[in-house]
C-alpha cells in the first residue's frame, strides 16, 4: 500500500539519504521538474549511487524520468536502468498522453532488462497531467502490464487546460468561485479507470508545505474520492498522509462489527441484517472489506 510518496530531487544528493530513511512508503528520485536543464545529465550520476549506495528499507524506489517530448528521457532511462535498474521497482512517467507512450516506455525497459539480464520487471507509473491524458486515460489504463497506477498532476494539468491556478495543488480565489470542486472531473476519472484495471491511484503534490491544514484539506478530498494516497514534496507532509490515506481505529472497530453482524445474519437464514438502526446487507460487506484489507496492508 503507498501512502505517501516523497519526491526528492537527483540534484540534491545530501537531501536523498534522509529521504531513503524517512516515513514515505515510496520514495521519488527526480530528474524532471525539480532538476534545472543543465544539470540533468549530472543528476543521473546522482540518481544511480542512490539507488546503488542507499538502503531503502521497504520503501518503494522510484524513479522519475522527463517528458518524453523533451531531449533527456531516453537518457534518463537508458542511463539509470542499465546502471542501477535492478534497484529501482518504479519509473514515473510524466505527462503520459497515450497508450503509445506508456508502450514505448514498456518496450525500452523490456530491452534494457534482455540486455542487463534483469529477472524482475520494472513498473511503471503515469502521470495524468494534460488535456490528452484526460482523453486518452482509458486507453493508458490498460497499455501495458507494467503499469501499476495512474497520478494526478495538478500544475500541469490547470497549465494544459487553461485553468488559473495560484500554486500547484492548492486552494485558491478561483476554487471559491466555482460551484463545486474544479478538479472533480479528471480526478474521479482516474479512479475509476485504476479500479476498472486494478492499479493504484495517486493524488498530486501539495505546494505549500506550511499549509498543514490545506494539506490535511487536500488529502481527506482525495481519500473521499478514493484515492490510495498522496505525493509529497516534503517530509513534514508524510505523517498527515500516513494517517488521512489509513482507515482509522473506529473504522476497522465499525467494519468488523459489520463482518460479525452479517455472517450472524447468513448463519441465521437471512440477507440482511441490522446494526446501530441501520440495515446491512452484501453491499455493505464487500465496503466493510476493503477497509479491512485497507488496515492489513498499511499494518504488514
Amino acid at each position: 500500500m503507498t501512502r505517501s510518496m516523497l519526491f526528492v530531487p537527483a540534484s540534491r544528493w545530501p537531501m536523498i539519504p534522509k529521504a531513503a530513511a524517512s516515513a514515505a512508503d515510496a520514495v521519488c528520485v527526480d530528474l524532471e521538474d525539480s532538476v534545472a536543464a543543465d544539470e540533468k545529465a549530472a543528476s543521473r550520476t546522482i540518481a544511480i549511487r542512490a539507488f546503488t549506495e542507499l538502503d531503502f528499507g521497504r520503501r518503494r524506489r522510484m524513479l522519475r524520468i522527463n517528458g518524453l517530448d523533451t531531449p533527456f528521457a531516453y537518457r534518463d532511462v537508458i542511463e539509470v536502468v542499465e546502471a542501477a535498474g535492478d534497484r529501482v521497482d518504479l519509473i514515473m512517467l510524466p505527462k503520459a498522453g497515450s497508450s503509445a507512450d506508456v508502450a514505448f516506455l514498456d518496450k525500452l525497459l523490456t530491452q534494457i532488462e534482455m540486455h542487463r539480464g534483469f529477472s524482475r520487471p520494472i513498473g511503471i507509473e503515469a502521470q495524468i497531467e494534460t488535456a490528452a491524458g484526460f482523453v486518452w486515460l482509458r486507453e493508458i489504463a490498460r497499455s501495458s502490464p507494467r503499469l501499476e497506477a495512474l497520478i494526478f498532476g495538478p500544475g500541469d494539468y490547470s497549465a494544459s487546460m487553461r485553468m488559473p491556478s495560484s500554486s500547484i495543488g492548492e486552494f485558491d480565489a478561483h476554487d471559491d468561485l466555482y460551484p463545486g470542486h474544479r478538479w472533480h472531473a479528471v480526478m474521479h476519472a482516474i479512479v475509476a479507470a485504476a479500479r476498472a484495471h486494478g492499479l493504484r491511484c495517486m493524488d498530486g503534490p501539495y505546494a505549500g508545505y506550511q499549509d498543514a491544514a490545506g494539506f490535511e484539506r487536500s488529502c481527506r478530498i482525495a481519500r473521499a474520492m478514493g484515492f490510495d494516497g498522496k505525493q509529497c514534496i516534503h517530509p513534514s507532509q508524510l505523517p498527515t498522509a500516513n494517517s488521512v490515506f489509513g482507515p482509522t481505529a473506529e473504522e476497522v472497530a465499525q467494519a468488523e462489527q459489520v463482518v460479525q453482524a452479517y455472517e450472524q445474519a447468513v448463519a441465521a437464514g437471512r440477507g440482511a441484517a441490522t446494526l446501530d438502526g441501520k440495515m446491512i446487507d452484501a453491499a455493505n460487506l464487500r465496503m466493510a472489506r476493503v477497509v479491512l484489507e485497507h488496515w492489513r496492508e498499511t499494518h504488514e
